[in-house]
């Protein structure tokens, strides 16, 4: 088939073989999780790395290189690196029956420049991650999690903005550049190794809903992303490895024909889901959870690419300390600013010990719900795999605690969104 596209800025017309992925998409299910918190840092996944600063202006990992002393700094990521995650993490993923690994990583893993705080040491981290999942025969997908100027300004981009007062990634085209060299890097490291890495996400959650000037943007970074993952070799031979791009908060219906067979191939859309992260969403009941999660399949399964949930998980509330930012409440108690209190934060996150056993078998229906709903579509990868007081949004914990089974197959609601 033939592809035509603008990519590295030019016009580009190639004859396409069909591609060998690693993995084998559109006909095995993606059942995965992602390794937050690790080689990113998220208040909400650790908070004893930021609270034990002892420094409330420490927000987000930006802010964790600019107001430490660095050598401090980079010890104690150091250890958190070394520890947070392990060979043995990626065993127990792998006999929990799982198949993929999302690996979030940031910009400044491979690029800091220009009197950025940003403290490297993590890409030896990625090479032992991808040994260690090799060994375990799980597949790891690449995502550049956070970008220059930040996609979004949230705390996860690596640095903690507010849009329009503060300029984000997409508002300077020296940004994109950078972005645009390490998508090119990484796509040569590992170019033949797609038994391995068989997918690179070019960008997480760039902030569409700030308006079209964010989508011109968006739209032709994946169309380059697309060439620079695809062509790592030149012009004259195509790599196996899978494209993932996010929607970027957009409908579906967006994205009709965008990057589809036959002109483009290997090109996998990333879809976010959770249903925390506004009053009404808290304000749910149970079933209303449940109906929303079963109902999502429609928009899922009416994308002309392969759609995978790149994160989902089965918290039903945003009680966990400081998901929404360091300092920042919550819309379910009523310490989020102008949010409407539901009820008590209490046993509703923390440690999974303490959840009640009618919570527990909600969050087992929630969880089956969305399995159920994604697998509709081409699959899943839940965030996250651990977290540090959060056993709501942790894979880990909810194999101990029973609201996730120990297959992924091995459903006790089967019908619920029948």
């Amino acid at each position: 088939m033939l592809l035509s596209a603008v990519v590295y800025g030019l016009s580009l017309v190639h004859t396409i073989n069909a591609l060998t992925f690693g993995f084998p998409y559109g006909s095995q299910k993606v059942r995965g999780v992602n390794l937050g918190g690790w080689l990113v840092l998220e208040p909400w996944i650790t908070p004893s790395l930021f609270d034990n600063t002892g420094d409330s202006r420490i927000v987000d990992e930006y802010t964790f290189g600019q107001y430490q002393d660095r050598t401090k700094a980079l010890a104690i990521l150091k250890k958190h690196w070394d520890s947070w995650i392990t060979e043995a993490d990626f065993k127990a993923i792998a006999a929990a029956g799982l198949n993929h690994v999302r690996l979030p990583i940031g910009y400044w893993a491979f690029d800091v420049s220009g009197g950025e705080p940003f403290i490297q040491g993590q890409l030896p981290y990625l090479t032992k991650a991808i040994t260690w999942a090799q060994k375990c025969g799980l597949k790891v997908i690449i995502d550049l999690h956070g970008v220059p100027g930040s996609q979004n300004g949230y705390d996860n981009s690596g640095q903690k903005k507010s849009y329009p007062q503060d300029s984000l990634w997409h508002t300077q085209q020296s940004n994109v550049d950078r972005s645009s060299a390490i998508i090119k890097r990484i796509a040569s490291h590992y170019k033949d190794m797609t038994g391995a890495v068989p997918v690179i996400a070019p960008l997480n959650e760039p902030a569409g809903y700030f308006g079209d000037d964010v989508m011109r943007v968006v739209r032709q970074y994946w169309y380059d992303s697309y060439g620079n993952v695809r062509w790592p070799y030149g012009t004259s031979r195509q790599s196996n490895t899978v494209v993932m791009i996010h929607d970027a908060f957009q409908p579906s219906s967006y994205w009709n024909n965008f990057m589809s067979w036959p002109n483009w191939e290997g090109v996998i859309m990333d879809k976010h889901v959770y249903q925390v992260f506004s009053v009404a969403e808290n304000q749910m009941t149970n079933a209303q959870h449940i109906q929303t999660a079963c109902a999502k399949a429609v928009d899922l399964t009416s994308n002309t690419l392969w759609t995978v949930v790149g994160e989902g998980a089965p918290a039903p509330n945003d009680c966990a300390r400081y998901l929404n930012a360091r300092g920042v409440g919550s819309r379910y108690d009523g310490t989020y600013p102008g949010s409407i209190r539901v009820g008590s934060c209490d046993n509703l996150t923390g440690s999974g010990a303490n959840f009640t056993t009618e919570y527990k078998t909600f969050l087992r229906q929630l969880w089956e719900a969305q399995v159920i709903s994604y697998e509709k579509a081409q699959g899943w990868v839940q965030w996250t795999w651990k977290a540090e007081n959060a056993d709501e949004w942790s894979y880990q914990a909810g194999l101990k605690y029973g609201w996730i089974p120990q297959k992924p197959t091995d459903l006790k609601y089967s019908s619920i969104c029948s």
